[in-house]
């Protein structure tokens, strides 16, 4: 799909607007930039064209000047020969050739006005070409950094990232009821210790009381 129809499309395109519009802008550019391109190498075959013709003309041209020097070297021949007839007929031709010369003469400066219009063009698009290319640098270094940041942000949200982050708090939760156990069975531990403690406690004051008894009787 063209995306210009003519050279001063081109020349007078906005590619900002142009890209700012666009869903892909990488797309878009790669678009731009190859019709960019076809229409360059269009343009310079037609200068090349255009110079191969100017060339013949003027190569056509010095012919002509030959000849016309030529017929009038002749016409100066048949003076000195008495000849006028001849003569005339010699300037006759010399004119005829002379004015097929002003004909090509101005030809070739209807092709100088184009090859000058033709190299302004593609000066023009050159320089918008060297746009687009240094916008395609700097759309493919974004996108490529964009897509970079996506890939993390997927990989942070994952499925395999969160299900580890599952079994994470799972095992945490594992862990907390494990260390529960742990406290209460130091407690029941401790509690069972105290009773025993207290019951020899006791005993020793049994003992003591006795003791005492046993003295005061005697």
């Amino acid at each position: 799909m063209s995306i210009f129809s003519r050279m001063t499309d081109i020349v007078n395109s906005n590619i900002s607007a142009l890209l700012d519009k666009a869903e892909n802008p990488e797309k878009m550019i790669r678009m731009v930039i190859q019709e960019m391109e076809e229409t360059l190498v269009e343009v310079r075959s037609g200068t090349a064209k255009v110079l191969a013709e100017r060339k013949t003309l003027t190569r056509r041209v010095e012919q002509l000047k030959r000849q016309a020097q030529d017929w009038e070297e002749k016409a100066e021949l048949a003076l000195n020969k008495n000849r006028e007839d001849l003569a005339k007929a010699a300037l006759v031709e010399k004119g005829n050739t002379n004015a097929t010369v002003e004909v090509m003469e101005k030809d070739i400066g209807k092709l100088d006005s184009t090859l000058d219009k033709l190299s302004s063009e593609i000066e023009q698009l050159q320089t918008k070409l060297n746009d687009a290319r240094a916008r395609q640098k700097s759309i493919v270094m974004r996108t490529r950094a964009t897509k970079s940041r996506l890939d993390v942000n997927r990989q942070l949200h994952n499925y395999t990232i969160d299900n580890a982050m599952d079994k994470f708090e799972y095992y945490e939760r594992r862990i907390d009821a494990m260390e529960g156990q742990m406290e209460s069975v130091s407690v029941e531990q401790k509690s069972l210790q105290s009773e025993f403690d207290e019951l020899a406690r006791q005993e020793k004051i049994d003992q003591e009381l006795q003791a005492l008894k046993d003295k005061l009787t005697k």
